[in-house]
Order: C-alpha cells, then structure tokens, then sequence
C-alpha cells in the first residue's frame, strides 16, 4: 500500500537530491556530511506533519531543516568541545607508557581512513583486496592511506617498519627485532 506522500518524497530524492547536497556542502564542506545532513533532513520532512503538495514545496521544507539541523549540530559538538576542555583543565591526561598504550594514542591521531586501513591491514591481518572491498577504496588508495599511516606512526612512535610486502614489525628506532 503505498502511502499518499512516498511518490512526492521519490520525486523529491530523484529531482532536487543534487541540488540539496551542493547546499549543504557549502556548510558542512564535505560531501559525506553533506549527504548525511540531507539525509536527516528529507527524513525529518517526510516524517513530521508537514504536508507538502509541490515537489517546491519539500524541496523548501527540507533546505530550512539542512540549515536548523547543521546549527543545531554546531551548537551540541562547540557544547561538547567546552565540556571537554574544561574536563580537560581539571584533570590532566596520563600519558600512555606501553608500547599497546603509546600504539592506541598514536593510531588516534590518524585520518579515519588511514587508521581504518592500517588496522585492517596490520592488525587484522586483511588483504590489501579485502580492505579495498571492506571500506568501498580502490586498491591504490589503501596502499597510499596504509602507507601514509604507518609512516606517521613510526615518526610518532620513534619506530622504523619493515619493507612493504613482508610482515610488519615494530623495533625501536635504532634498535633491532
């Protein structure tokens, strides 16, 4: 049974949904959170009592809802950013002093998809085919991130890697396995 507004919400997604993500991303200045900004707009629109009776109409409902629900997303991560620095001022962090510690802090640091890939490659032992499937990359692009993390992490962690292609081991700088 379809309902009476999905051929309205269809037509909205097949006709404006370009259009909304190139707004938001003059916002959000990323199409991922583009994406997931109009996402939660079109679903907050067709899900509250608004009736619409033009795709214009919707088209206009779900671009206040992009601009209310970045502000309002602005607003919670600068509240959640105070709260942390004034954590941050009453109590100092430990530094980690084990190598699975120091490794957890450094890997912290990494790009998102850097970190994903060096994970998976590293830790749970994923082929470079396998993470490329995993994470939606080309085969190329895990290389670069992979390569690109693990360099970061032996300048943060004072360690040299092995050649790649053969197991990963961590040695201290200067030091031997």
């Amino acid at each position: 049974m379809t309902r009476r507004w999905e051929p309205l919400l269809e037509q909205v997604v097949r006709e404006r949904y370009t259009r909304l993500v190139a707004r938001a991303m003059l916002l959000t200045a990323s199409r991922t959170d583009a994406e997931d900004l109009v996402q939660d707009a079109v679903v907050a629109a067709f899900s509250s009592r608004a009736r619409f009776t033009s795709v214009a109409q919707a088209e206009q409902y779900v671009r206040r809802a992009v601009v209310t629900r970045f502000v309002d997303g602005t607003r919670r991560t600068a509240r959640q950013r105070a709260l942390v620095a004034r954590l941050a001022h009453e109590r100092p962090p430990a530094e980690p002093t084990t190598l699975p510690g120091r490794l957890e802090a450094a890997l912290a640091t990494l790009a998102p998809r850097a970190r994903a890939c060096v994970v998976l490659r590293y830790l749970d032992d994923a082929s470079v085919a396998e993470t490329a499937a995993l994470l939606g990359l080309s085969e190329g692009a895990v290389k670069r991130y992979t390569s690109d993390g693990v360099a970061a992490l032996d300048a943060l962690l004072g360690t040299t890697s092995t050649v790649p292609g053969e197991s990963v081991r961590v040695v201290p700088a200067g030091g031997t396995a």
